[in-house]
């Protein structure tokens, strides 16, 4: 698929549920009566683990050894492009996160704080994602590329367990990583 449109329509979908988060009583009620549906127990040792280790802080951990293990490499301009990418995702993030305000689900975990859209485990977990298959996919192959969606899944699953997030939070943070990746690839390709 074009990166273009990818970027496009990824950019299109964060809009769009941006808008109808903060305008539309309707789209929120959908949201909610959404997350009860999906979520019928609240199991949690397994998924937060996984949260755990895909936290945003612990994400930044992660970028940090992958950009080590580039820079020993010598692939410099390319460690810096995964410390880069990851940084304007989170900062976009925690920007989103200020402007929209959006309260988290009511029975969510006394350990979750801040706000909810986007769901920050979910944007980290993309991008590097994101990163990882775009560095490592054709050498690994497809074990690799399973490995790296399944994850994502996990994370994705362990969010709306947890009862930590909305659907709309979790698809506006794919959104929002997809958006950031396709700029910076775009920077890096250009340099």
């Amino acid at each position: 698929m074009d990166r273009y449109l990818v970027l496009l329509l990824s950019a299109a979908i964060l809009l769009l549920l941006i808008f109808n988060i903060k305008t539309s009583r309707r789209f929120n009620m959908w949201d909610h009566w959404l997350h009860h549906q999906l979520v019928k127990k609240h199991d949690g040792y397994s998924w937060q683990v996984i949260a755990f280790i895909n936290d945003p802080k612990l994400m930044v951990v992660w970028d940090v050894l992958l950009a080590g293990i580039l820079l020993n490499q010598e692939r410099d301009l390319t460690a810096l492009w995964v410390l880069g990418t990851l940084g304007f995702a989170d900062l976009s993030g925690i920007v989103l996160k200020k402007m929209i305000r959006r309260k988290r689900p009511f029975l969510h975990s006394k350990m979750e704080t801040g706000y909810s859209f986007p769901s920050g485990h979910v944007l980290g977990a993309t991008t590097m994602g994101l990163i990882l298959l775009q560095l490592f996919a054709k050498e690994f192959g497809v074990g690799f590329i399973i490995s790296v969606i399944a994850l994502w899944v996990m994370v994705i699953i362990s969010r709306l367990s947890l009862k930590a997030h909305y659907p709309s939070d979790v698809i506006g943070a794919t959104s929002l990583a997809i958006v950031c990746f396709s700029i910076s690839q775009q920077l890096f390709l250009a340099i």
